[in-house]
């Protein structure tokens, strides 16, 4: 089936087999084939922009900071004092924005391996990519994994904003990663991961939280409510080399003036705690896995 047919962009593919979300398109600005994936950036009829990756969407405009403040704030929080931070993924410069709004942040390397990501973002998603304007913000267009073996015990967070496990980012979800994660982190340092959906793709979620957990000890799973990704809902899964890292109590408390002051839309410091109190099939599903592991 065509994914632009009579003026509408549908999602279509594998990952989401029997079900599809479908916005109508104004205009579309740009198509093309990259070294690593094909890239498609759409002027919707409700949804204003909206970045296409294999036929996934990854954000729009109409909500794409319920997805960057979430991924961003929750492990910026929870840490003392996040001073450096890396981004794997996030070619958009969506959640270089927020990060960089954090004061104690001092440096941010974000490390994406389609540079046409990062080119297109800039041209067509201005509302994201102006994350890169930060002159705490070093841009490496190279490969997440080699990037990190060159890094050991450098960062406080780590943050992975990768795309669905097709493509160049599969590896992403893999054990082998965690392993590399921790290994570039410093004492006390987190890691946030988009961990998919768990309406359909539970057994993703659990994979995930199997090897977030398995590496790191300490780890969780928290959700956000995003209308454009599937069945509304994404979550991610945290890791922390601290034991004693209350995921679901932020270290720093947010007031809503200083929400304000930041910009955020979001987040907030009771979003932070609900985000980790889960449906009763999703935290038995966890707690199995937990209990695997013993």
């Amino acid at each position: 089936m065509d994914k632009l047919k009579t003026g509408w962009f549908s999602e279509l593919t594998d990952l989401l087999p029997g079900r599809s979300f479908s916005m109508e398109v104004e205009q579309v600005l740009h198509k093309e084939q990259s070294e690593y994936q094909e890239i498609l950036i759409l002027k919707t009829k409700s949804h204003g922009v909206v970045l296409v990756l294999d036929g996934m969407i990854q954000c729009t405009e109409f909500d794409e900071y319920s997805y960057q403040e979430m991924i961003t704030f929750l492990p910026l929080l929870l840490h003392p004092a996040p001073r450096r931070v890396l981004i794997v993924g996030g070619g958009d410069g969506g959640v270089a924005r927020e990060v960089a709004k954090f004061a104690a942040v001092e440096l941010i390397d974000l490390v994406e391996i389609d540079e046409r990501v990062i080119e297109l973002s800039k041209q067509y998603l201005p509302f994201m990519a102006k994350g890169f304007d930060s002159s705490k913000v070093n841009v490496h267009v190279a490969d997440g994994f080699k990037f990190m073996e060159e890094h050991i015990q450098y960062y406080d967070v780590i943050i992975t904003d990768s795309s669905d496990p097709i493509g160049p980012a599969v590896s992403l979800f893999q054990r082998s990663y965690f392993e590399l994660m921790k290994r570039a982190l410093r004492s006390g340092g987190i890691v946030c991961s988009q961990a998919d959906t768990f309406w359909g793709h539970l057994k993703n979620v659990t994979s995930m939280y199997n090897h977030c957990k398995k590496v790191f000890g300490k780890a969780a799973y928290a959700t956000s409510y995003v209308s454009t990704y599937p069945a509304g809902q994404i979550g991610f899964v945290l890791g922390s080399l601290d034991k004693n890292t209350d995921f679901s109590n932020p270290l720093h408390m947010m007031n809503n003036q200083q929400r304000k002051d930041l910009k955020l839309r979001y987040y907030t410091s009771d979003i932070h705690k609900m985000a980790f109190v889960l449906p009763g099939f999703v935290k038995d599903a966890l707690d199995d896995t937990a209990e695997n592991d013993l």
